[in-house]
């Protein structure tokens, strides 16, 4: 047991240190600019193209929190602005699917998955899900009404106290970071050493094995799952290295996770937004499952095809 625990605990902080080398430089340089035109550019920019999502100019706002910053962010800016119901629901399922892009695709380069097939992927599903809402709904257009009051932004003024503010948020990242991968390590740890993740792996193979995977993969779809992209990453880069997860299973669980991950939180946080969440849910859960079962096809055959090409050369 004690030998578990030093495993588990170091493990826990050979984590943290790897994925805090990316947190904390990421959320500094973001946290400062907030406070500089960038951030309001971008919105500026983009505003004309919400059109597009059935969106009003305003929705930019809280997308471009969302996604250079955080879920929370992101309602952080729906709470700052008027929206209608279907709007709000519209950017909620865009940032279910898109949403702390920096880290979660500097996480993704850390298991092996290269950054451009997680951006394209999950802008991609973030789009294509907003403009099939804005032609199939016809509802919603009541002005939203939240069971929150908006959070209060920070004012500050002056270069060292934005940079003390920004150097606060990234610690603190770091810390929340510690304070959820350290224990998961030593309780994955422990599973493993009483045969648990074993017993899961095979409960987990026919879905797995659905989504075009190997079983070996069960363990990283359910950190994703329970954890979200960057919390569960810890568990992630252990499966990969101890697991024997191949390059194209962990594409394939990374292309899964980035339409269906962290579900109970990223479902319940839209919660006192006032919006139906069981169809969230649903959107994100189908969708992940039709993506990857598509792809996982396309990929086998490719390596089916190869294969047999490679057979017919050595003939």
């Amino acid at each position: 047991m004690v030998q578990t625990f030093k495993t588990g605990l170091l493990s826990g902080l050979k984590t943290t240190w790897t994925l805090g080398k990316i947190i904390f430089p990421v959320t500094l340089i973001v946290a400062i600019l907030q406070y500089t035109p960038l951030l309001p550019w971008i919105i500026q920019l983009i505003s004309p193209l919400m059109g597009i999502f059935g969106l009003s100019g305003d929705a930019a706002i809280p997308l471009v929190l969302g996604n250079f910053l955080n879920l929370y962010a992101g309602i952080a800016g729906i709470l700052s602005v008027d929206l209608t119901v279907k709007e709000v629901f519209t950017i909620a399922v865009m940032l279910s699917f898109a949403h702390n892009l920096l880290i979660e695709s500097s996480v993704a380069v850390k298991v092996g998955v290269k950054v451009w097939i997680m951006i394209l992927v999950r802008v991609g599903l973030a789009f294509i899900s907003a403009m099939i809402i804005n032609l199939v709904w016809h509802g919603g257009q009541q002005t939203a009404h939240y069971g929150m009051i908006a959070p209060q932004e920070q004012q500050l003024s002056g270069i060292l106290e934005i940079g003390l503010h920004a150097l606060e948020k990234a610690a603190l990242g770091v810390y929340q970071l510690a304070i959820i991968v350290i224990p998961l390590m030593v309780g994955i740890q422990l599973l493993k050493d009483l045969k648990v993740l074993q017993w899961f792996s095979k409960i987990m193979s026919p879905f797995t094995r659905m989504l075009g995977m190997r079983e070996n993969t069960s363990t990283t779809l359910a950190a994703g799952l329970l954890f979200g992209l960057a919390y569960g990453a810890g568990v992630m880069i252990q499966a990969v290295k101890e697991d024997g997860v191949s390059k194209k299973d962990i594409t394939l669980a990374f292309i899964f996770l980035v339409g269906c991950h962290a579900v109970v939180e990223d479902t319940l946080i839209f919660v006192p937004l006032g919006i139906p969440v069981l169809p969230l849910l649903l959107i994100r859960l189908v969708t992940a499952i039709l993506l990857t079962v598509i792809i996982g096809f396309i990929m086998n055959r490719r390596v089916i095809a190869k294969n047999k090409s490679s057979s017919a050369l050595e003939s």
